[in-house]
């Protein structure tokens, strides 16, 4: 299998939104669950997005990580290696954004890296350097408050250089404006005077194809799934792709069984999906408390998901409000609380799956990453869109047979979302 794009993304959820964006603009698309093993076999495709869990680790294992996964890739014929990043860039002033980014850049022979978290279409975009999000600086949205990685910060270019080794410099939207060639002559400026990573301004879709069209001349890019967009239409114009488009069919053939919905996300977004489903089906409230103190929470929810899953979807949810969430870290430490919510969730989903569950939707990155490793899947075929960056998919090589699946983002999603995940598995 020779691909034309690689990527790696940092958690899998975000691999998820990739892939779509990437189908979406004419890529056959596959997604990976970490380095696949030798023997198992992909499809022929035209892009990969390995998925690994990178975002909140020590930066030398995310840089380990991602450096196993650019040679897996490099070595299946990518060209480009995307390094996929969450659109809110959240990591701390240790990394990891900066750092895999530099040795993603060292590995490819070094280079200006050109980053940018844009993606317009999610109402995320970056002007003067600093990230909006709906209109808002980032730190003043609601999604300045990440369970893991808090962002305090909305200008790029003073948070990447606190994670970074060398300098980091601004391509702004005056350039970009002018066209890929004005990108390239600042790019070389750059290079010139050692800057090594620049933030890009987007607020169009049209600014991402300009970035995309000059990314893909180097080897290595950063950024979320917007610049996988400008890549992904890069590459169809310059003619390489020469499948005729992507096509979603196949990845939503019905699987039958029962169907579920799992919540780990404490987002606004997801805390309001869950009170919309509420309205249709029996919703289990986990108290995250007794899930930390160790009361035997996972026991009681699988019974309770047991004498209700054969008449319909159930949703079990162990997200919480913010300020919940706030003195639980400051009971149990953040680390120790995020990690005992994960397991828990990802128990139960297995456990939903032993007992007949074939399509099931997971709300949460952190929770969906966890829920995937327990069940042992190692990719994913890309199906439609349900919402913007969350499609269907389909297990690949899985041991309890075909599913589908649908992993959200916290933030991602309508009111309606769980049910209009639902009603396209089948």
């Amino acid at each position: 299998m020779a691909i034309f794009l690689g990527s790696i993304a940092d958690d899998y959820t975000g691999a998820s939104d990739l892939a779509n964006t990437l189908t979406k603009n004419g890529l056959r698309t596959v997604q990976t669950v970490g380095i696949p093993d030798p023997s198992l076999a992909l499809p022929d495709v035209d892009a990969v997005v390995v998925s690994l869990k990178i975002r909140s680790v020590p930066a030398s294992d995310a840089v380990a990580a991602a450096a196993s996964a650019e040679r897996w890739l490099r070595q299946r014929g990518a060209g480009h290696v995307l390094y996929k990043i969450c659109s809110t860039f959240d990591s701390t002033d240790a990394g990891n954004i900066g750092p895999v980014t530099e040795a993603l850049s060292d590995a490819a022979g070094g280079g200006v890296v050109l980053v940018t978290p844009a993606f317009p279409e999610t109402g995320r975009t970056v002007y003067l350097g600093h990230l909006f999000v709906g209109g808002q600086p980032l730190n003043e949205s609601p999604l300045k408050d990440h369970p893991l990685n808090p962002m305090h910060d909305a200008n790029l270019v003073r948070v990447l250089t606190r994670q970074s080794r060398n300098a980091v410099g601004l391509i702004d939207l005056t350039t970009i404006a002018a066209g890929p060639g004005a990108v390239k002559m600042r790019l070389d400026a750059f290079r010139t005077a050692g800057v090594t990573a620049v933030i890009a301004d987007a607020i169009f879709e049209r600014d991402l194809e300009t970035l995309g069209e000059v990314a893909l001349e180097a080897p290595v890019s950063t950024g979320a799934s917007g610049l996988g967009l400008g890549l992904a239409r890069a590459l169809v114009r310059s003619g390489r792709i020469s499948s005729g488009g992507a096509t979603t069919a196949d990845a939503i053939r019905p699987v039958g069984g029962l169907s579920a919905i799992v919540a780990g996300s404490c987002s606004k977004a997801t805390l309001r999906q869950l009170d919309i489903a509420e309205r249709s089906m029996p919703v289990l409230r986990l108290d995250p408390e007794r899930l930390l103190a160790g009361a035997d929470e996972i026991a009681a929810a699988i019974s309770w998901a047991g004498e209700r899953i054969a008449a319909g979807p159930v949703v079990i949810a162990a997200s919480a409000a913010p300020e919940t969430v706030s003195r639980l870290q400051s009971l149990y430490g953040r680390e120790a609380s995020g990690h005992a919510i994960e397991t828990a969730t990802s128990i139960i989903a297995a456990e939903l799956v032993e007992r007949g569950v074939r399509r099931l939707v997971i709300a949460g990155g952190e929770t969906s990453g966890a829920a995937v490793d327990r069940l042992a899947i190692p990719a994913f075929l890309i199906g439609p869109e349900i919402a913007p960056g969350v499609p269907v998919l389909r297990t690949v090589g899985n041991a309890q047979g075909d599913m589908l699946l649908a992993l959200k983002s916290g933030n991602f999603g309508g009111e309606d979302f769980f049910t209009a995940a639902l009603a396209m598995m089948r």
